[in-house]
């Protein structure tokens, strides 16, 4: 899970264009949203793009998005139940 959780840090300084972030920067645990990294409803979908290309994942239910997307853990862990790829 570990590896999976660097891993998505990675893509998502790359899709979101975070420049000065590293993958160190962001708290696996940390909120995306608000206080957090500050992500707003851009940044989810291009989240929700990353993880039908990456991973194959289709999210069925945008009302399931808000806890999938709560931290880059709670993303590793739905990735790594529901992945495709």
């Amino acid at each position: 899970m570990e590896e999976l959780i660097e891993q998505l840090k990675a893509q998502i300084i790359e899709v979101l264009n975070l420049e000065d972030m590293t993958p160190a920067d962001i708290d696996a645990n940390a909120p995306l949203f608000g206080e957090g990294l500050g992500l707003d409803s851009i940044d989810v979908l291009e989240l929700i793009v990353m993880l039908e290309k990456e991973y194959g994942i289709r999210l069925s239910n945008p009302a399931e998005g808000k806890a999938i997307f709560a931290s880059v853990a709670t993303i590793a862990d739905y990735v790594s139940k529901n992945r495709k790829k």
